[in-house]
């Protein structure tokens, strides 16, 4: 009896201290991580959609503003070359017949224009 203590007339043997974990049923202690794994592998499968559909839309908009910088590119070497492209000619003519509207129009309260006052309406 070197090993075990008296304590209140009881002999307790050396081991582990604290509460004994519940006996729980290994069947449903299985049952509830599968689920929880299931439900781990639905949550990483939206997850990968969401981010595939945020990269194919940022590749669509990167496309896009490619082949606009290309038009600024070819509008520029045209420029460069003394020809003024019929783009440029459009937007040029059909600003300066914005602008002569809207200074024979009086300047509204606030001091803004309406959307259509200055013909570059910034999309997004």
């Amino acid at each position: 009896m070197d090993h075990n203590k008296m304590v209140a007339g009881k002999v307790k043997k050396p081991g582990k201290r604290g509460r004994k974990p519940a006996k729980i049923d290994l069947k449903a202690k299985l049952e509830r991580s599968r689920q929880s794994a299931r439900e781990c592998r639905a949550r990483k499968k939206l997850r990968y959609q969401y981010l595939e559909e945020l990269v194919s839309s940022k590749e669509r908009a990167i496309c896009a503003l490619r082949e606009e910088l290309d038009m600024y590119k070819q509008w520029c070497l045209a420029m460069d070359q003394g020809k003024i492209p019929s783009e440029i000619k459009a937007l040029l003519t059909g600003d300066e017949q914005k602008a002569l509207q809207s200074s024979s129009n009086k300047i509204p309260k606030n001091g803004k224009y309406g959307s259509s006052g200055n013909g570059q309406n910034k999309t997004s």
